[in-house]
């Protein structure tokens, strides 16, 4: 076997291999030959080329996302390595494990007027869990701060970087190993909750009769059996989830904004909790935060090993536990209290549905109706990656089948990376994986498109209404040339010739027969990536989301 010449690559590769961080994804570059070289050179890492550095960054955050282990990053050295940092952002706020490896000019070389060289040195300081800033040649020191790069991201969910400074020749190989890497290993760490804070909390919990459980991001089938029918069966609790909670029973509210957007004063007051526990990422719905923050429950707790946002401007006590083991340790200390909480919730839930239904069989075709129509028809076992701005916010309306898996870079809520994060997730998934997303976002991360690696039942629906839908939907738009150039980005563009250049299937939609006509072809073929753009009116679908919460209250 081959590998580089430099001892410092040689310890970066040999270490990244000792504690399993065998997904590389490479963008193209110089600097980084030496890296480049020995990662391709070994067959047990799984290398992917992916040119554009943006999209690179979301293509490895996609595979992190699904593996739940780190995925390495390479560049070049120079500019490259900024075109990372959404990626980088997204996996700090969404917790996902990614490490960047950037070759970098020796410090000597930086600041004299070489080409392609910036100040590299902590360059993500704000998002990184650690920054391991190296040095040339072979040392124990080196080979620390490697180790703790890879442990960090493993153990504290989140970015790291090492930043590397190879010097010319680059390109050198060599048959041997002059390198023997110290290699440190991975601590499990189980965080049991103190008697004290135990009999604290239950002691609130046996007593309140209102308590709300709302759901964030999750991943799928991280909560057990046990404590989920736990909830279901006490009438004073209430779960709210979210389309990418990933958390199914028949009794949770799983339509937010459809649930509480009518709410009056009385309905506010009925709703508000006395306690309230978050576990999760980052919750979608802006009115259950409006809500929460203006009517504060008495008691706010959020369950996470490592962070806890202050969301609601309430928070009383961060649980620093994974939320299966929180519920475990206090469900024995824990009894039922009469309420009528979860009854009214109930009841309320199943008026808004009969009014939604009852909307739904009127509306005319629009990106209400088309989630409606696609929600229904995606196939058993899928994996759906939606993208940020109104595509998220739709699919929150909507029953979607607990069979499917659903994602979101909710982290920072960019439109940036949307496609590429569910090319490089669909890569690690052997059933059908369809990204749901808006015209704005699909343009933006066109580069996506641009990657070798793309399955053959990989679909894209994009919902193509001339522009950025999210802002006809905030208050205070207006119809002017500002609005439509600046705000909406209004176009006429379409995804037809960005799919024949990179070999989709295309299909289209303008109506609702078309729409079901296109959705089951698009679903039953598999001979290469599929690409359904579905087109509807920009001047009337914030018109008639605005009416479908009125004809809900």
């Amino acid at each position: 076997m081959n590998y580089p010449r430099i001892p410092l690559a040689q310890s970066i590769i040999q270490i990244c291999l000792a504690k399993g961080v065998t997904h590389i994804v490479i963008s193209p570059g110089s600097r980084n030959a030496p890296l480049t070289l020995g990662f391709t050179a070994n067959p047990q890492f799984h290398c992917y080329s992916i040119a554009d550095e943006r999209s690179a960054g979301f293509f490895a955050l996609g595979i992190a996302q699904q593996i739940k282990k780190p995925v390495a990053l390479v560049c070049t050295s120079g500019s490259a390595l900024l075109n990372y940092y959404p990626a980088f952002a997204e996996a700090f706020y969404s917790q996902i494990p990614l490490i960047v490896i950037s070759a970098d000019r020796p410090q000597n070389k930086i600041d004299i007027g070489d080409g392609q060289t910036i100040r590299q040195v902590n360059v993500f300081e704000n998002h990184s869990l650690y920054n391991a800033n190296l040095t040339e040649g072979e040392s124990y020191e080196n080979d620390y701060k490697i180790n703790e790069a890879i442990t960090v991201a493993h153990t504290q969910k989140g970015p790291t970087h090492i930043n590397a400074p190879f010097e010319e020749p680059l390109y050198l190989m060599s048959r041997k190993l002059s390198v023997d890497p110290t290699i440190s290993g991975f601590a499990k760490v189980f965080k049991n909750i103190s008697i004290e804070d135990i009999i604290a909390c239950t002691n609130i919990w046996n007593s309140a009769q209102k308590k709300l459980i709302l759901v964030g991001t999750l991943e799928p089938n991280e909560i057990d059996a046990e404590i989920i029918e736990w909830w279901a069966s006490d009438p004073s609790i209430v779960v709210m989830t979210e389309a990418s909670s990933n958390l199914h029973h028949p009794s949770f509210l799983n339509h937010i904004d459809s649930i509480i957007t009518p709410f009056k004063d009385r309905d506010i007051a009925q709703f508000r909790p006395e306690v309230l526990i978050t576990f999760g990422g980052m919750i979608v719905s802006k009115r259950i935060k409006a809500l929460l923050r203006n009517h504060r429950p008495e008691h706010h707790w959020h369950v996470d090993p490592l962070r806890a946002y202050n969301t609601f401007g309430a928070l009383a006590h961060h649980f620093e536990a994974q939320p299966n083991e929180f519920f475990h340790q206090i469900l024995p200390f824990t009894k039922m209290v009469p309420s009528e909480y979860a009854a009214q919730m109930r009841e309320i839930q199943i008026m808004r549905e009969r009014k939604h239904k009852v909307y739904l069989n009127k509306v005319p075709f629009s990106d209400l109706k088309v989630f409606e129509i696609v929600l229904s028809r995606l196939p058993q076992k899928a994996m759906l990656q939606i993208s940020n701005s109104s595509a998220i916010r739709y699919a929150q309306l909507f029953d979607i089948n607990d069979a499917i898996s659903v994602f979101c870079n909710r982290g920072t809520s960019g439109i940036d990376g949307s496609t590429s994060t569910a090319i490089g997730a669909a890569t690690q998934h052997q059933e059908p994986t369809v990204l749901i997303t808006g015209d704005i976002s699909f343009l933006y991360d066109s580069n996506a498109l641009w990657n070798n690696y793309i399955p053959k039942n990989f679909k894209i629906i994009l919902i193509n209404n001339g522009g950025g839908g999210i802002f006809r939907i905030l208050p205070g738009h207006q119809e002017n040339k500002v609005f439509h150039t600046f705000f909406e980005t209004e176009h006429q563009l379409t995804g037809e010739h960005l799919a024949k250049m990179f070999g989709f299937k295309y299909l289209t939609a303008h109506n609702e027969n078309e729409l079901i006509v296109q959705t089951k072809q698009l679903f039953t073929h598999h001979e290469k990536p599929s690409l359904l753009e579905v087109f509807t009116p920009a001047h009337e679908n914030d018109k008639i989301l605005l009416q479908y919460f009125k004809e809900l209250a």
